[in-house]
């Protein structure tokens, strides 16, 4: 039986190791989600305690690796939340057409389902062309599948429900070719995808943007990081540019949140201000 308060410092040390070490900074994350993952690592390791799991890691960088894995968030799926997809059509679409060129940042973007869905609108409303997506997450091994763009066979049925309750204007199956049990991402997708490594608790400002998408990640993050990230967030928006977050994330707690306008409440869509 694990003792909290011994596990909670023991954790606390591990996270400071962590950060000195390697680079990566978890100490602003939600204590319920570190706590969960790191308990769950020790148990897979066989570890004993969490101090020896800590000694194994500054040692070890497999070990990290393996660490790094389970803290970061890569739960996803394409068009994942339908009503949301289908707002960005109907409110977000027609403003971004308004400009001769667009950038999108999509931070955070896991395993990168959902920025193939963007990719798709996108090139259904006819501005794939003339957009460049920025899409980034932290995790190497999630961006290597991101962009490699093989997804598993069995995930197409879901994939093409959410996709046509999004508003869906073509067959999906257009978008993809089967390859045995895997599917690939056409290569007319990819084109204008650009793959980067940026943590959102470490890393500054890259690019000046009209749209930026973070959904489900900072439900993760402490009220403080939430409140850094979306400073980062509004510095790199344009005038008028266009913020989405996740259904559980509410923008209006934040201390930022006098700066925007709302366009969609339920869907989480945000302009700034000019």
């Amino acid at each position: 039986m694990i003792d909290q308060n011994t596990s909670e410092l023991e954790i606390s040390l591990l996270l400071e190791a962590v950060y000195h070490k390697y680079g990566y900074d978890f100490r602003q994350y939600s204590k319920a989600h570190i706590r969960r993952r790191i308990i769950n690592r020790m148990i897979l390791s066989g570890f004993e305690d969490i101090s020896q799991m800590q000694t194994k890691l500054l040692r070890d960088e497999i070990s990290a690796v393996q660490l790094l894995q389970d803290l970061s968030i890569t739960v996803t799926e394409m068009f994942r939340d339908p009503g949301f997809y289908k707002s960005m059509r109907e409110n977000v679409i027609p403003v971004l057409k308004t400009y001769p060129f667009i950038k999108i940042w999509h931070a955070g973007c896991s395993t990168g389902e959902e920025v193939y869905s963007m990719a798709i609108i996108l090139q259904e409303e006819g501005l794939y062309d003339r957009t460049t997506i920025y899409a980034t997450d932290f995790n190497q091994q999630a961006l290597k599948r991101a962009k490699e763009g093989i997804f598993s066979d069995k995930t197409m049925k879901e994939y093409t429900v959410n996709y046509h309750l999004s508003g869906g204007k073509e067959s999906f199956s257009r978008y993809y070719t089967s390859d045995y049990d895997n599917v690939i991402m056409n290569q007319t997708l990819k084109k204008n995808i650009v793959w980067a490594n940026h943590n959102l608790v470490t890393d500054s400002v890259f690019a000046e943007v009209h749209l930026i998408l973070c959904r489900n990640v900072l439900i993760y993050f402490d009220k403080s990081l939430q409140n850094k990230v979306q400073n980062l967030f509004y510095d790199s928006l344009i005038n008028g540019g266009i913020l989405c977050l996740g259904s559980k994330e509410n923008l209006s707690s934040m201390d930022i949140f006098k700066e925007y306008k709302v366009m969609d409440k339920k869907h989480r869509i945000f302009k700034k201000k000019y």
